[in-house]
């Protein structure tokens, strides 16, 4: 059975970068052809992708969030990482991490981690 599980500051500061971790279990981030996603959800809103990094990690960016997100990797401790940017309060969501199995497709979850980016 795969478990992910965020990790994170609740609160950041504006202008300041936001720094998340996926810690996997149940499988390897390395193997099986899988990908890695960030997903948030603001407040009243519907889910945003913000990127993916495949098991290769080759990175793969929604284009609202190009130019500030970076993704990438911890393999000895089966991490992935997000970095995010000059965040303003809009930035202000519940953060997941989930495995994508096939394109648009995550079927595993992480319970969800809430950010709040105070002005």
């Amino acid at each position: 059975q795969v478990q992910l599980q965020e990790s994170g500051p609740g609160l950041v500061i504006s202008s300041h970068t936001l720094t998340l971790t996926c810690t996997v279990s149940g499988g390897s981030i390395t193997t099986g052809y899988y990908g890695w996603s960030w997903i948030r959800q603001p407040p009243g809103k519907g889910l945003e992708w913000i990127g993916d990094i495949s098991y290769t990690g080759e990175t793969y960016y929604s284009p609202s969030f190009k130019s500030r997100a970076s993704l990438s990797r911890d393999t000895s401790n089966n991490q992935f990482i997000l970095h995010l940017s000059n965040v303003t309060p809009e930035d202000t969501a519940m953060y997941f991490c989930a495995r994508l199995s096939a394109p648009s497709r995550n079927d595993y979850w992480g319970q969800g981690t809430q950010v709040t980016v105070s002005s």
